[in-house]
């Protein structure tokens, strides 16, 4: 009999609640620290579920209204599952009086999804951002961090080509 070597999806979740744990830990008494734990949370979940919330609230004896308060009004903190690559689409003024929202538009029919959502592949989560701070190379997006300047709906294809693994 050959015996597989594969982890329980649950005994991976339960990693990654303790490496969130130690995290808390760290920074429980640290004043201010609420933004790093999230973002760190996020780092290692992948997205910030309620059950996730729950445990950081009652780890930093905080109201789970403070933490939902912090998560909605920074646009970088995520609820829902996000794809393996982010898309941002910058709408900052210099790239939305050069074209900016073509490139959503462009977007939106390629990928057949809405800003903030994420395709059913589990590919692209595709977001707006009001600046990326690229203004002299209007319009721009980003994927994973990664800078594309001048962008028209017709260079889309081949940008995206490049993140189909």
């Amino acid at each position: 009999m050959i015996e597989k070597s594969t982890q329980c999806a649950c005994t991976e979740e339960m990693q990654k609640y303790g490496e969130i744990r130690n995290v808390i830990d760290l920074y429980r008494d640290t004043e201010g620290s609420l933004i790093q734990i999230l973002h760190a949370a996020q780092e290692i979940y992948g997205y910030l579920p309620l059950e996730l919330l729950e445990i950081i609230a009652v780890s930093l004896n905080k109201p789970l209204s403070e933490i939902t308060g912090v998560l909605s009004f920074y646009s970088f903190f995520s609820t829902k599952p996000r794809g393996k690559h982010t898309i941002r689409v910058c709408l900052g003024t210099a790239c939305y009086v050069r074209g900016g929202k073509k490139i959503i538009e462009a977007l939106r029919k390629t990928l057949n999804l809405e800003i903030g959502e994420t395709t059913e592949d589990g590919k692209f989560t595709f977001e707006v951002a009001r600046c990326i701070g690229a203004c002299g190379l209007a319009p721009a997006m980003m994927i994973d961090g990664k800078v594309y300047k001048q962008v028209t709906p017709q260079k889309l294809t081949s940008i995206l080509n490049a993140y189909m693994d």
